[in-house]
């Protein structure tokens, strides 16, 4: 007579087990789910690269701007930063210039970069005005095997306060790696040329870069990041020299260093003052 009790509190354990275990692998699926509220090092990679594809992005727009509108101050393949493969083709309307930078399959750029596609850019007409904005989008675009959609302008400066040509980008891209991973990147970044503006060749150019925008993740996690010291960015390197960003998710803060100068892939990152640790961006 005292089986069947020992019978049900046996079967009512195992159903109260399978609901805990249940519940429980509900609860951890949930958590993988909700955004991050933290700052990881895997986000501060993701934004190097966003880094690294924008600031391209810039260069290339900038330097088919001049190859259309100054085709004679660069005369040779080695003074010209675009490669030999790049197609750049201009239609004019009435009161405008469209530009297509077509780089086919791809190519390697001067820096060691690898872009494929296309660059659409449009703009006034007139050259002689002090600025100029110049529209941008892209179509089937790659930077180093990473997809890269949005559209943006740029607002040229013949000269600054400085006495430089300064250019303010907004910008609003989306960045996806081979394993449909993504990110998108929105905001403004001001970059001003101080040094490589009075002579022919391209390796000499350098230019500093400020800036804030908002960086989101594939899951939702929206950060802010804001250039605390001001990025240097050398044209003969491929990666950022130096410079600092702040990234800040509610309480939580992380600072990106690209170096001392040096033209080298490393960048660290310091996440909420516990210590910095190496990123290889030729890794990413």
């Amino acid at each position: 007579m005292m089986k069947k009790p020992t019978f049900k509190l046996g079967l009512m354990s195992l159903l109260l087990s399978a609901m805990f275990f249940v519940a429980c692998d509900k609860n951890e699926t949930m958590q993988e789910d909700l955004p991050a509220v933290s700052i990881d090092l895997k986000t501060a990679e993701t934004e190097t690269v966003m880094d690294e594809a924008s600031d391209e992005t810039s260069v290339i727009i900038e330097e088919a701007y001049q190859t259309v509108e100054s085709p004679n101050t660069k005369s040779n393949a080695l003074e010209r930063y675009l490669p030999d493969c790049v197609t750049i083709t201009k239609v004019i309307s009435e009161n405008k210039k469209s530009v297509t930078v077509d780089f086919g399959e791809g190519c390697e750029l001067r820096n060691g970069n690898f872009v494929s596609g296309v660059i659409i850019m449009e703009y006034e007409k007139n050259t002689e005005v002090a600025t100029k904005t110049i529209s941008y989008s892209f179509s089937n675009f790659y930077f180093n095997r990473k997809h890269i959609e949005g559209q943006g302008s740029i607002l040229r400066e013949r000269s600054n306060s400085n006495g430089n040509l300064q250019s303010t980008k907004t910008f609003n891209i989306t960045a996806t790696w081979p394993d449909n991973t993504f990110a998108n990147k929105e905001g403004t970044k001001v970059r001003e040329m101080i040094e490589g503006h009075d002579t022919k060749t391209w390796g000499d150019n350098v230019f500093l870069i400020s800036g804030n925008w908002k960086f989101t993740k594939k899951n939702g996690t929206i950060l802010s990041a804001t250039v605390i010291n001001p990025l240097r960015r050398e044209l003969a390197c491929k990666f950022l020299v130096s410079g600092v960003i702040e990234l800040i998710k509610n309480d939580n803060n992380a600072l990106l260093d690209y170096g001392d100068g040096s033209c080298d892939d490393l960048a660290t990152i310091n996440i909420n003052d516990n210590g910095y640790r190496e990123i290889h961006l030729s890794n990413l």
